[in-house]
């Protein structure tokens, strides 16, 4: 598969691209930093540029087969418009080149999964996370209306432990506490998802 991947810098855009690599897909990285892939430059095409630049991301998903965006924003509170602007630009650049599969990364709490939080996940999720979930609740109605062959990947709080393979997803999963995925776990099934018609049309809720 040719495979696009937006946020290939960021923690788990690293594992994606790295499971893409390892199952023989051919990778294309949008990166506004592209030396911080050097030591994959002989193994994926990287492209510069910006997410939520519709003319960047056309450029790039020319050819794509599918795309997955693992797009975030590390430590910080503020979405500063990221996840709206790379849907707007993402849904522009597929209508243009045809493209028509999208894996998404999102965040468990947002839009209708708020509802399936805990006690505990809701009361971080309206605080200090409320400005980042609400940029995405934007970016997901977005994409949403644009007809895409689109799954969205809701994981619980990450964490950089290692990939256990055994992690809990569905369409719906009830929570208590607040639970946790590794990063590398969620880029494992995004990468797995985008292979998986399964998939196409759901929405997808990840935690251990």
């Amino acid at each position: 598969m040719k495979l696009l991947v937006l946020g290939a810098t960021g923690p788990t855009g690293q594992h994606v691209v790295q499971r893409a690599l390892d199952h023989g897909d051919q990778v294309t990285a949008l990166a506004r930093r592209p030396e911080a892939l050097h030591d994959l430059a002989s193994q994926i095409t990287i492209t510069q540029g910006d997410a939520t630049s519709a003319k960047d991301v056309a450029q790039a998903m020319v050819g794509q087969d599918a795309a997955i965006s693992a797009l975030g924003r590390s430590t910080s509170v503020r979405a500063d418009g990221l996840f709206s602007g790379a849907a707007a630009a993402v849904t522009e650049a597929a209508r243009q080149t045809g493209l028509r599969r999208l894996v998404w990364l999102s965040s468990f709490g947002v839009g209708d999964t708020l509802a399936e939080s805990s006690t505990t996940q809701k009361a971080m999720y309206k605080t200090f996370l409320r400005n980042i979930y609400a940029d995405k609740a934007v970016s997901e109605e977005t994409l949403r209306a644009a007809g895409l062959d689109l799954t969205i990947v809701y994981p619980t709080t990450l964490t950089n432990g290692p990939a256990k393979g055994t992690y809990t997803v569905d369409d719906h999963v009830p929570m208590k506490g607040a639970p946790t995925i590794s990063r590398a776990d969620v880029g494992h099934f995004m990468h797995l998802a985008v292979h998986d018609p399964v998939w196409i049309g759901r929405q997808a809720v990840l935690t251990d």
